[in-house]
């Protein structure tokens, strides 16, 4: 896949491909895992002790540090089972700095938690075993391999993790009053990215142009390629130099962590 869409770049370059869904361990977790760096876990999870790591927990006694992704199905399952298994208090304490709640979004859902409409764990699963892990040889883990500029002297590939939410404000959509999962008010919020691509005439934006008017369609897909054109636009700004990579200089976000492309907080530096 990567490679494909290389071929197609109009421009010689290092492919910078965004996923949203976390890529990274809470420091929390890698710790009391005995984890080296998160770039030496993928090479271990689904083998050796590790060999149940993906396969979610189908009860509370299942649930370890070398199992630690739960509930697969709902019935009789609490958060709390979660929290007694792995050894801490509550999510906060389990989520990843990029993670925690801003003034312009709420908490992201914790990394282990397979359960709801806002769970990550399931999404996290899929893309680590069958995108990344299959190609880390080939490619560059940002942040933890580098920067971005560092990476693109010498990585013909570059995977970073994107999370939408974080560009609606950057963009200028408010953060209440319309719902993703609408058409209405996808076509509503187009509103916004219409001047924030006219300020960025470099950009070729033609056939993108009938997709916000229509609002991204009205089947359930709708919300999930309006939710990939934000996390693009969010990423185009970094890459373009508007916008900084935002990742403070902590050792356990480089080392474990990870953080979101362009991610901005003030309660970190």
């Amino acid at each position: 896949m990567f490679y494909r869409l290389r071929r197609r770049a109009v421009e010689p370059g290092s492919l910078v491909i965004g996923f949203d869904f976390p890529i990274g361990l809470p420091e929390v977790y890698a710790r009391a895992a005995g984890l080296g760096t998160f770039r030496e876990a993928l090479t271990l999870f689904g083998s050796g002790i590790w060999s149940e790591w993906y396969n979610v927990a189908d009860h509370r006694d299942r649930i370890s540090l070398h199992r630690p992704f739960y509930p697969i199905r709902p019935g009789g399952t609490m958060r709390a089972h979660l929290f007694d298994a792995l050894g801490i208090s509550d999510a906060s304490s389990i989520l990843r700095i990029c993670e925690r709640a801003t003034a312009d979004r709420q908490a992201a859902c914790m990394l282990f938690w397979t359960l709801g409409g806002n769970q990550v764990g399931k999404g996290a699963i899929s893309g680590w075993r069958e995108i990344i892990v299959p190609r880390l040889d080939e490619i560059g883990l940002w942040p933890f391999d580098g920067s971005l500029a560092e990476l693109a002297d010498n990585k013909p590939v570059i995977v970073a993790e994107t999370y939408p939410g974080d560009v609606y404000r950057q963009i200028g959509m408010p953060r209440a009053g319309w719902s993703k999962r609408r058409q209405a008010d996808r076509i509503r919020m187009g509103q916004s990215i219409r001047p924030w691509l006219a300020a960025r005439p470099n950009l070729d934006t033609d056939l993108l142009q009938p997709s916000i008017d229509d609002g991204f369609g009205s089947d359930k897909a709708g919300e999930d390629r309006f939710d990939a054109t934000i996390g693009l636009l969010g990423m185009l700004d970094v890459v373009d130099g508007r916008r900084d990579e935002g990742v403070p200089p902590i050792d356990a976000i480089r080392k474990w962590e990870g953080w979101i492309f362009g991610h901005h907080r003030d309660d970190v530096t």
